[in-house]
């Protein structure tokens, strides 16, 4: 039997993504009869079963084609979907993922019914594997790094399916509605874009040949550094050959927007970071969009962000910077490294008590106190009842981390853990913001200390920022609080979502990418991950 051809269109080969592919694509039809509509639903039925939402689709819909259809809504379908597949090294997704020769030669080799069935469940399997990709991301997080404990938004296979027939917009809407709509996406898209072509050209050329390099000098080496900076971007086009002023204002820039102390001499640290090709800045650029992917939620019109990376607490309203503070981290230990997820802030407690956690206690205090009595003074003990015990009626010696039946806890004072203020995200985690007394340790440009908790530089004014939306006058109604000396509950009448961070590269509204030292070792875990699944760089140069 004779089989209509179902469609031909020509795909635009921005990035010959399908080198093999000609302009000509031919599917073949079934027949009105009745004998070739039962085949190709046969066909689509035995093909679903293998996938419970792909079958969970076509019984829902009567085994009705998506892709194979005749008419201008299936060929403009087929259409969008092997464009999403080229354009999907734009998104840093491998396009062998997606098999599009494969695909294209199922299409050409379809003559039957029971071919063209064959052809739909493929398409739609390669469909659900592109629209999981664009939308949330290539990887299971928690499955390459168990610190990363994030809810990722993943939609069901056959939600995705019935999503897409039912969606009366152009097909190709589709897919560009599944990538993450943040400002933060679009500009890492834009600099993968950039660094891929400046491969193209050279890099960044040679590298510094000097260990480190300070205003005043001249000679080879500056120039060298002069010529990296201006390919960087950092520095306008120039014919100095010695250290000067804007080459020194140039490496300021550079160390700001890499974490480093901004003091214009290309010390050891900074040359080691100039002299890093653009082969190390890519892989950063790729997780970090990955991780986006990972976060493709709605943010809150009010948010706040802690990048762990960059050691930084922010509140921004609408995508903008409204108030920045330093922060401190976890230790890069295990069991003290600070998790990456979200949640909702519910309120601020003023004049905290510290309740010691129960792996400090028994791991950190209890073999003090065997030691002596007397230790760690400025905690109290109390009973399973709440109630507090003296010192002086406990034998420390007879009971063992497991077998210890009290409770430590720090009464509000200058000097307790937490500060004055912390803010409450109740979590499993026992993770949350708070002030700390050792405020030497934000002086430091690496500032991974705590047991996991986020402490804060400036605690009192991200309480008036975080008060500002309910209280007329934010600063005089927190201090008040505050002289009382009580622990006092203050609620946030709208949570506040919470997005515990970790980027290595970010993209800000204005100015360069700014890259941080992978301090946990995380996004190179995740980096490895997505070669694993295909993911390369193009030819590097420098």
């Amino acid at each position: 039997m004779t089989f209509a051809a179902l469609m031909t269109t020509t795909f635009r080969a921005r990035r010959a993504i399908l080198p093999a592919v000609a302009a000509l694509m031919i599917l073949a039809a079934p027949p009105s009869a009745t004998a070739g509509v039962t085949a190709f639903k046969q066909a689509v039925a035995e093909g679903a079963a293998r996938a419970d939402g792909l079958a969970a689709h076509y019984r829902a819909t009567g085994f009705e084609p998506i892709w194979t259809a005749q008419d201008d809504l299936g060929r403009a379908r087929r259409q969008a979907l092997m464009q999403a597949i080229e354009d999907a090294p734009s998104h840093g997704l491998p396009a062998s993922r997606y098999d599009a020769p494969g695909l294209m030669a199922m299409m050409r080799a379809a003559r039957t019914p029971r071919d063209l069935g064959a052809v739909e469940i493929e398409m739609s399997r390669i469909f659900i594997r592109l629209a999981h990709d664009l939308h949330t991301g290539m990887l299971t997080p928690s499955k390459v790094v168990a610190d990363i404990v994030r809810e990722i938004p993943v939609r069901s296979d056959e939600d995705l399916l019935s999503s897409f027939a039912s969606d009366q917009g152009p097909p190709a809407g589709f897919f560009r509605a599944l990538t993450p709509k943040s400002g933060e996406y679009a500009r890492l898209l834009r600099a993968k874009t950039q660094l891929e072509g400046m491969l193209a050209t050279g890099g960044w050329g040679p590298a510094v040949p000097a260990a480190s390099l300070a205003p005043g000098q001249s000679g080879p080496a500056v120039v060298a550094l002069r010529n990296r900076l201006m390919r960087m971007g950092y520095l306008d086009r120039t014919a100095t050959g010695t250290y000067d002023i804007s080459i020194q204002q140039a490496v300021q820039q550079f160390q700001s927007a890499h974490g480093l102390v901004a003091d214009g001499t290309a010390g050891s640290d900074t040359m080691a970071e100039i002299n890093k090709p653009i082969s190390e800045r890519l892989p950063m650029i790729h997780v970090a969009m990955e991780r986006e992917r990972w976060l493709n939620k709605p943010r809150g019109d009010r948010h706040i962000l802690v990048n762990l990376a960059d050691f930084t607490a922010r509140i921004m309203d609408h995508d903008r910077l409204t108030f920045e503070t330093r922060a401190v981290i976890g230790k890069d230990a295990s069991g003290q490294r600070s998790p990456e997820f979200s949640d909702e802030m519910e309120y601020m407690e003023i004049n905290p008590v510290w309740n010691v956690p129960r792996s400090i206690t028994v791991k950190e205090y209890l073999p003090q106190m065997q030691r002596n009595r007397g230790a760690v003074s400025h905690l109290k003990l109390y009973n399973s009842r709440g109630q507090q015990v003296s010192r002086a009626n406990v034998n420390f010696n007879a009971y063992t981390a497991r077998t210890f039946p009290f409770d430590l806890k720090q009464p509000p004072s200058n000097r307790n853990a937490l500060g004055l203020v912390k803010f409450m995200f109740p979590n499993k985690y026992n993770i949350y913001l708070h002030d700390t007394p050792s405020k030497n340790l934000f002086n430091r440009n690496v500032r991974a200390f705590s047991h996991g908790c986020i402490r804060l530089q400036r605690p009192f004014d991200f309480a008036y920022e975080l008060l500002s939306r309910q209280e007329a006058e934010p600063k005089p109604y927190f201090d008040r609080i505050l002289n009382s000396g009580r622990q006092t509950r203050v609620n946030m009448q709208e949570h506040v979502p919470v997005h515990i961070i970790y980027r290595t590269a970010t993209a800000p509204a204005k100015g360069p990418v700014q890259y941080r030292p992978d301090i946990y070792g995380r996004d190179g875990l995740i980096w490895d991950a997505l070669q694993k699944v295909g993911v390369s760089l193009p030819a590097v140069q420098g």
